[in-house]
């Protein structure tokens, strides 16, 4: 079993460089671990369909002459700060349900309370903390986004249980990273309609498809203690799968666009990512730990571009 002190406080799957452990005083790691401040890809995904969502929205508003400005940014500031918290509660849970799957993953078993770096107490107040501060940021919208973002905490709380049922744990998780663009939507109207609903379901096939790869890297330790997951279940015909995801992502962001009447270069934007979703499948090597881990990185570039290319369209609706 790998030793905690031969990693010198660190976590065995983060950078050891990161900026938490340059700025932040050492009995404070273990809780930024908790909430993967060390590992910022997960904020950034679950931030970046808020920002689309704001975005479409922003289109929208923009064509009606109705759009602030401020407003625009300010939900972006929120939903920044959000992403945070919630990723960080979330995570937090997920270590407190997961406590004896990470314990015998070599992957994972570093981590603050496998490692006994953090009690389950001390793991319990810490996620009550970063819930207040979501909710706080929640309490900024009008009530029905309030509303919308309390029913994703049903969503939330099932995932970590996913893994022990389904073989589509994906799928759950997709479903609780994409409820951000049902949000950005309904912050600024206080309303749904299938524009958001589509890109909620674009997000979700993403989700899966990106999240697919990352688990990768664990099948075999997963197969060992009984973890289920789409890459032991697509297997070698991952690739396969993933053309079939990424390419609904597509077509639905397609059909959410031309629902909001988006300008034409958030079109533009979405064909630099299909270029991207297309090099992730060709270049895949599903047995290879470390490619895997990028590649799931790269997706927050994906993210960037879409949200790029619903910026630079604002002019233009």
């Amino acid at each position: 079993m790998m030793k905690t002190d031969d990693l010198n406080g660190r976590v065995y799957d983060a950078p050891s460089d990161n900026w938490v452990y340059r700025v932040l005083p050492r009995p404070a790691w273990p809780y930024a671990q908790l909430a993967r401040w060390d590992r910022p890809i997960g904020w950034q995904l679950l931030m970046w369909p808020c920002f689309w969502s704001s975005a479409l929205a922003a289109n929208v508003a923009a064509r009606g002459e109705k759009l602030s400005l401020g407003l625009f940014v300010f939900h972006l500031l929120l939903f920044f700060l959000g992403s945070v918290a919630m990723r960080g509660a979330g995570c937090t849970y997920n270590d407190l349900v997961d406590h004896e799957i990470d314990n015998a993953v070599a992957r994972t078993r570093s981590r603050p309370l496998p490692s006994g770096r953090v009690s389950r107490f001390e793991a319990k107040v810490f996620l009550v903390l970063q819930a207040l501060v979501g909710l706080l940021v929640l309490l900024q919208f009008n009530g029905f986004a309030i509303l919308l973002g309390i029913l994703s905490l049903a969503v939330v709380a099932i995932y970590p249980f996913a893994k022990r049922f389904t073989d589509w744990p994906q799928f759950f998780l997709g479903l609780a990273f994409s409820w951000g663009a049902l949000m950005g939507w309904a912050g600024l109207f206080g309303s749904l309609s299938w524009a958001p609903v589509l890109l909620y379901l674009g997000s979700v096939a993403w989700t899966i498809g990106y999240d697919t790869i990352y688990a990768h890297q664990d099948k075999e330790d997963d197969a060992l203690v009984g973890v289920r997951s789409t890459a032991r279940l697509f297997g070698a015909n991952t690739k396969a799968w993933l053309v079939g995801l990424y390419g609904l992502t597509l077509v639905l962001l397609l059909a959410a666009y031309a629902g909001a009447d988006v300008g034409f270069i958030a079109y533009l934007g979405l064909f630099v990512a299909a270029v991207m979703f297309a090099w992730q499948i060709l270049i895949l090597d599903i047995d290879n730990p470390d490619q895997c881990l990028q590649l799931f990185k790269f997706n927050t570039r994906v993210g960037a571009v879409i949200f790029a290319g619903l910026v630079l369209a604002l002019p233009f609706a």
